[in-house]
């Protein structure tokens, strides 16, 4: 899920699972894949790199936090 603002500035969030496409034409334009069209403020570049962002976060695995508060990596060695 990612924030975006629509042409009037109301924030929103948004399943990026339903991104189907994005134009950038001036304004920029989702295309949902259930048809829906949503024209947004955020720039095409923008939503590339939170939707990215987004699911790097979905993608990584979980973290260990000791009673200290420090973290255990133990993919990092």
């Amino acid at each position: 899920m990612i924030a975006l603002q629509r042409i009037n500035g109301q924030e929103f969030i948004l399943n990026v699972d339903l991104i189907e496409t994005i134009e950038s034409t001036p304004d920029t334009v989702l295309t949902l894949t259930n048809g829906k069209k949503l024209m947004v403020q955020n720039s095409l570049e923008e939503i590339v790199r939170k939707t990215i962002k987004y699911k790097q976060l979905c993608n990584q695995g979980p973290r260990i936090v000791k009673k200290d508060g420090s973290e255990d990596n133990p993919d990092q060695s």
